[in-house]
């Protein structure tokens, strides 16, 4: 059975960075890399639950397993914050 591989979870993924505005002790969030995603979906977001998070954890997963494109994970995780009501500010290019 084929390995897959494993992306670095610190590299700046090549997408377009984003700021989550969060509230509580998390406040704002810059999203640069994979592993921030990760890092605010599992620990900072406001509810485990809705279809748009859980889309967005898998989605994360994937692309830190090499089977999506880290972009996808960035938009998943856009979907999942309008569904949460967290508000962001996108670098658009």
């Amino acid at each position: 059975m084929p390995t897959v591989g494993i992306v670095n979870l610190h590299i700046r993924e090549d997408f377009a960075p984003l700021m989550l505005v969060m509230s509580g002790p998390a406040k704002n969030r810059p999203i640069r890399s994979l592993a921030e995603i990760a890092d605010a979906l599992l620990a900072a977001w406001p509810t485990d639950d809705g279809e748009e998070y859980i889309a967005a954890v898998q989605a994360c997963l994937d692309a830190i397993q090499g089977n999506i494109p880290a972009k996808a994970a960035r938009a998943a995780l856009i979907r999942a914050a309008e569904e949460a009501e967290i508000s962001l500010i996108a670098v658009v290019h």
